[in-house]
């Protein structure tokens, strides 16, 4: 499954979708308080993104991050991949060496069409997309006590 870190890089980068949206930038600070992470965490997760370029850092009073206006659409994959790694799409279920085709796991082929669909929801999902939904009030980034 997904690190917590990646799922709040996932978290992060659809929250800074819908700011980045009406021109602004956002702290650290309203990030981690947005999807409910630390801002030591909040803050790792951000500059790991930003070194990848998949969002913009700013220093100084104005600073801050933001999603590049007019960038490449930002799929989900690419967050997982920078987070994470593939191995969530290509590794044995139960973390066998030697799982195949020929040789399975008591769960291989189950696992094997669940990663697949997993795969192509977030090679299909763009974190614009999800952003749309998040500022239409459809979905949130985390749950209120």
């Amino acid at each position: 499954m997904l690190s917590t870190s990646c799922k709040y890089a996932l978290r992060a980068a659809v929250f800074l979708a819908a700011h980045s949206r009406q021109g602004a930038r956002a702290g650290i600070r309203a990030v981690s308080e947005a999807i409910g992470a630390n801002e030591h965490t909040t803050a790792k997760i951000l500059q790991l993104l930003a070194r990848e370029g998949l969002i913009e850092s700013a220093k100084g009073p104005n600073g801050g991050f933001s999603i590049p206006p007019g960038g490449k659409e930002l799929f989900l994959i690419d967050i997982v991949r920078v987070v994470d790694g593939t191995g969530l799409f290509t590794e044995c279920g139960l973390g066998l060496q030697k799982c195949s085709d020929k040789k399975p796991c008591p769960i291989h082929f189950s696992y094997q069409a669940a990663r697949g669909q997993l795969h192509q929801e977030f090679c299909t999902h763009t974190v614009q997309g999800l952003a749309d939904d998040l500022e239409l009030g459809k979905t949130f980034l985390k749950r209120n006590r």
